[in-house]
């Protein structure tokens, strides 16, 4: 072992080292947590990291680093994983196994708090008396799902704000994808029969939907009601497409398959869902490895925190995996705790079982190469515009930033990051720009790039290897100024658009403006600039726009006696805008739920009274 290990004693440590389960915790000299494991036997597990040999180079790597260790000793195993997974998601250490995508799952919503029940997408905890239908893979699961519902039974999809005040229909009637009930063009008995309909196909009972649709066009038929008969006709087609796009057609089969890809290059796990024998959707994982690199031990630890390390509410009786998982009986005693019943874990199967693994398998290998080609392609525009450039070494993160306002109004500055990888939207940061005139981009920008670069300094993090800012000579000598003054040394490319202000006619201002850099309009290394460019602009516009409708919603409201953030939103839920409740009478404004009579008279006398 190295000197470093010799800084640990880690004979006396484990000389009165328990040998009942618990989590073990190493940490860094600087009291960085490095890795979470759990163990059986803590004595015996942890002693496996101080062997002279059969130690992986990340292990080794690992223990070089150790200054302490802490341990809780639990009462089972299963509690051991537990603990490990919730220090794992609050900690994130560098060397475990970590789960990136830790988002809650969408699903879909039936409220039932109105004679007109209407259809959502949904995310976080489930309240009231609506109906959930789900959890889907993704959001784009859900609006799949929706889409289908909205042309084949045309519930309504619109919020109730909307729902309450149309006096007409809207685009969604013209178009055939809502029957209006909010003017009352449809009757509460057929919606009824929709609402119904949508149901059924949300529980997955799509053959016994498609019986009962087939038997109402055949005695609509009959009664010559042939327009009634088309329009189920069309619910059918709708049905019978859905049918065909999935691997199997039976109503029975809930199950959750995980198929792992792993090369030197990277990781992947893909995930399909699929209840009442449909896919409802799948989504791909990637990974961040740690120090487990065996497939059995990444599928572990990856299984571990989709299902214990974060809010998962829903999990099947079985779910099927390609590789055998490490610790088997452990996990699944775990998910029997979480879940109140019991979950197995199969790797190997027959069937319809192993072909919706074959489907996932190819999944995971497709999604991994997609994956290294789109990162070996951003590699490749790093490298081009190095040799552009003429910098010692490829840069491995570049920083950007744009300034978006509406005549000066909210004031936003943006700064997005790349790396080797692409876009790196965690790292991505917003300003909001306060104290400077109105439409001064060049103020904004200073301060944006003060506060950014002033607090990395603090925190003693890692700058970028280039700063790109969204402009031309003027924009550039701000931010030199400011990195100046901070002591902040960082190569600066400033971006100005040319007199067409069309892609490809940029012109480039590398660390001086003296020095101009025109590029033509096919080099990888122009792409990749004005894709980061680009990307900054974006997320200022957004931040923007979400800034200035929070001050646009609230200003009309904001100063109203006895109405807190409660009641305005509650306002703002009835009337759709700020807007809509000065256009409101009295009367109306008192129908708001938490809104009393005299209450609303005050607040219709303010917003009259301006």
């Amino acid at each position: 072992m190295t000197e470093a290990i010799t800084a640990f004693d880690h004979k006396a440590y484990l000389k009165h080292l328990t040998n009942r389960p618990g989590v073990y915790r190493m940490y860094d000299a600087e009291g960085t947590l490095l890795y979470v494991g759990k163990a059986k036997n803590l004595k015996n597990r942890v002693s496996s990291y101080f062997r002279s040999r059969g130690l992986t180079n990340k292990t080794v790597a690992l223990v070089n680093r150790i200054h302490h260790i802490e341990t809780t000793v639990t009462h089972s195993e299963t509690e051991a994983l537990l603990l490990e997974q919730t220090l794992i998601k609050e900690h994130r250490p560098p060397y475990n196994i970590l789960l990136l995508d830790d988002k809650s799952y969408p699903y879909i919503k039936l409220s039932s708090d109105n004679d007109w029940p209407g259809l959502y997408v949904h995310r976080g905890s489930r309240r009231g008396n609506a109906e959930y239908f789900g959890p889907y893979p993704s959001a784009s699961a859900v609006r799949e799902s929706l889409a289908i519902l909205q042309k084949a039974f045309k519930v309504r999809q619109c919020e109730d704000s909307v729902f309450q005040n149309r006096q007409r229909p809207c685009l969604q009637y013209q178009i055939k994808r809502c029957k209006a009930p909010c003017v009352g063009f449809v009757s509460e008995e057929e919606y009824r029969a929709d609402l119904e309909k949508t149901r059924a196909f949300l529980l997955g009972k799509n053959q016994s939907l498609i019986e009962t649709l087939e038997t109402e066009m055949d005695r609509a038929a009959h009664e010559l009601d042939f327009e009634t008969a088309a329009e189920v006709r069309d619910q059918l087609l709708y049905l019978r497409k859905v049918q065909e796009q999935q691997y199997v057609s039976s109503d029975k089969g809930d199950v959750d398959v995980f198929a792992l890809e792993a090369i030197d290059a990277g990781v992947c796990v893909h995930y399909l869902m699929i209840r009442q024998g449909r896919l409802l959707g799948s989504q791909s994982f990637y990974p961040k490895p740690g120090i487990e690199d065996e497939p059995e031990q990444i599928m572990m630890s990856f299984l571990a925190q989709y299902y214990l390390g974060r809010s998962h509410e829903d999990c099947p009786q079985s779910v099927l995996v390609n590789v055998p998982v490490t610790e088997k009986a452990w996990l699944e005693g775990a998910l029997a705790e979480r879940f109140g019943r019991k979950v197995t874990l199969q790797s190997s199967v027959r069937g319809r079982n192993a072909r919706w693994l074959e489907l996932a398998q190819t999944n995971a290998r497709e999604q991994l190469q997609h994956r290294i080609s789109h990162r070996q392609q951003v590699v490749q525009r790093f490298e081009a515009l190095q040799q552009v450039l003429d910098m010692d070494a490829m840069p491995e993160r570049i920083e950007c930033f744009d300034i978006s306002h509406s005549s000066g109004e909210a004031t936003t500055a943006s700064c997005v990051v790349f790396d080797q990888n692409g876009p790196n939207k965690s790292m991505y940061r917003k300003f909001n720009i306060e104290g400077v005139a109105a439409g001064d981009d060049y103020a904004a920008m200073s301060q944006a790039i003060e506060r950014r670069y002033s607090r990395l300094q603090k925190e003693e993090a890692r700058l970028p290897d280039l700063l790109i800012v969204d402009g031309g000579k003027g924009q550039m000598k701000m931010a030199r100024e400011v990195m100046n003054e901070l002591g902040v040394t960082i190569p600066l490319l400033g971006v100005a658009k040319g007199e067409t202000r069309k892609p490809g006619m940029e012109t480039l201002f590398y660390e001086s403006p003296d020095r101009v850099i025109q590029l033509p309009n096919h080099a990888p290394s122009l792409h990749l600039i004005q894709h980061i460019r680009d990307e900054a602009h974006r997320f200022a516009i957004t931040s923007h726009r979400a800034r200035r409708g929070k001050a646009r919603i609230g200003s009309v409201l904001d100063d109203i006696p006895k109405v807190g953030a409660t009641r305005r939103k509650a306002l703002i839920r009835h009337f759709g805008s700020a807007q809509g409740v000065k256009s409101a009478s009295t009367e109306e404004i008192a129908r708001v739920k938490g809104i009393s009579k005299a209450l609303a008279t005050e607040i219709y006398e303010h917003l009259h009274s301006r």
